[in-house]
């Protein structure tokens, strides 16, 4: 390769496939809607019992009512602007359909949260040339190595030929992590050196999966530089290599966040939108927080689905979002 990229020679892990399961819905412990509706069950939980106190069928539609709802809708962090926009909604179809019983909102809410996710929904991307080249992006800590190698052995799920790509070379326990993920999953890796170019990490990365003819790149990049700026020019750097192999690459550009940081982890979405060209969200820890109403307010206030969810730190954890399953959970449907 070029001495534009880097001198030292890029090393590539051997993954033995391991004896498991793939993870899919069927599976791994149960249908998507059986382990969505686990991964909410503290949200859940809280939602409902205070539903339950607001919706009482003896009550009627008026003002107080849908100020309480609003207090049940900011409990699950839903947000104050997306509960106010959902609350208005259900203002002007209570009126319009002369609802009597606040009992009869419960479904009108639940016929709003699917709107609102549905809205975002995006076909999945077309890949003219492989390998389909996916970016995961996020502040540090956040579970993006983790979620690599999660996202490989879902991808061998669905019977495609992946290869990892340790980009984030300014943690050194980043590239050992994701070669203990590597392993797990059965999926090669390509890394260097830690302090290493990135940019040349994912075109040795890239180089290796055309020679090879795989399908899917998975590329686990650095949350932190020295400044935000230094950070997201990383990262324009990385999406130009990628496009010396495809116009269109990277395909996707997942924003991983933390589904316990709330509406804190929102506006760190919000900067990384307006930044990285991202097409989606990877939520992990949904299961370990009571606030998963987090995931309608980045839908409404970034324009973005969530793709995948992760759920506990085992390989089969981690959920293709379903919007219908999402909200039928998390109602108690």
């Amino acid at each position: 390769m070029a001495a534009f990229f880097r001198k030292e020679k890029p090393e590539t892990v051997e993954a033995a496939a391991p004896e498991l399961t793939t993870p899919t819905p069927e599976t791994s412990g149960g249908g998507l809607f059986a382990r969505m509706r686990q991964a909410v069950t503290r949200t859940r939980e809280g939602l409902s019992s205070k539903l339950n106190q607001v919706l009482a069928v003896t009550r009627h539609v008026d003002e107080d009512v849908l100020q309480e709802l609003e207090a049940v809708l900011l409990s699950a962090d839903i947000g104050v602007r997306t509960s106010q926009e959902i609350l208005a909604a259900l203002r002007k179809r209570a009126k319009e359909e002369d609802l009597t019983e606040a009992g009869q909102l419960r479904e009108l809410l639940k016929e709003e949260l699917l709107r609102i996710l549905k809205s975002v929904e995006k076909p999945m991307p077309t890949v003219n040339a492989l390998p389909e080249v996916v970016l995961l992006v996020g502040v540090n800590g956040v579970g993006k190595t983790t979620t690599a190698g999660k996202l490989a052995a879902w991808f061998r799920g669905e019977g495609r030929t992946v290869l990892l790509c340790a980009a984030d070379t300014f943690r050194a326990a980043a590239i050992e992590q994701l070669e203990v993920w590597s392993e797990r999953s059965g999926v090669e890796l390509i890394k260097t050196k830690p302090g290493g170019d990135p940019s040349a990490v994912l075109f040795d990365a890239l180089q290796a999966a055309k020679s090879r003819g795989l399908d899917v790149v998975l590329v686990d990049t650095a949350g932190r530089l020295h400044t935000k700026s230094g950070l997201m020019d990383e990262l324009n750097k990385m999406r130009r290599t990628a496009q010396r192999f495809s116009a269109d690459a990277p395909h996707r550009t997942l924003l991983v966040m933390d589904a316990t940081t709330g509406q804190n982890g929102l506006q760190q979405a919000r900067l990384f939108t307006e930044s990285a060209g991202v097409t989606g969200i990877v939520l992990t820890k949904l299961d370990g927080t009571a606030k998963g109403g987090i995931v309608i307010a980045i839908a409404h206030e970034l324009g973005l689905p969530v793709a995948f969810a992760g759920t506990g730190e085992k390989l089969e954890d981690l959920l293709p979002f379903d919007a219908t399953a999402f909200v039928d959970s998390l109602m108690g449907s």
